[in-house]
């Protein structure tokens, strides 16, 4: 059932109601007396993306880190075993800190 008094052609153009595509928010740091590279901490981000065919921004400095994930798929949307998987693959990781993962949000319109 659609909320939008739009027709399914410009909802899908649009990214409404049932062609919405969401995403979810992180945060993290990593710690720098860990030992931790920051370039094998992206390589590991970059290989789970990848694996579960997602895409991400990220911006931050060299030790915090903020980033949005969705899908690939351009109607599809990152689920919520895509934030567990996330959640799990950061907090595994030692000497990254201060996880947090936001609720799934619209990637287009931000609610």
């Amino acid at each position: 059932m659609t909320t939008s008094t739009k027709n399914r052609r410009l909802r899908k153009k649009l990214y409404l109601d049932e062609f919405a595509v969401m995403g979810f928010d992180f945060s993290c740091k990593l710690n720098a007396e860990s030992g931790l590279d920051p370039e094998q901490f992206f390589d590991t981000l970059i290989d789970f993306i990848d694996g579960q065919e997602l895409m991400i921004d990220i911006g931050g400095s060299k030790f915090e880190f903020v980033g949005y994930v969705t899908t690939a798929a351009r109607y599809g949307s990152a689920t919520e075993a895509n934030r567990a998987d996330l959640t799990a693959l950061l907090n595994a990781i030692p000497g990254v800190e201060d996880v947090v993962i936001s609720a799934m949000t619209d990637a287009y319109y931000g609610m």
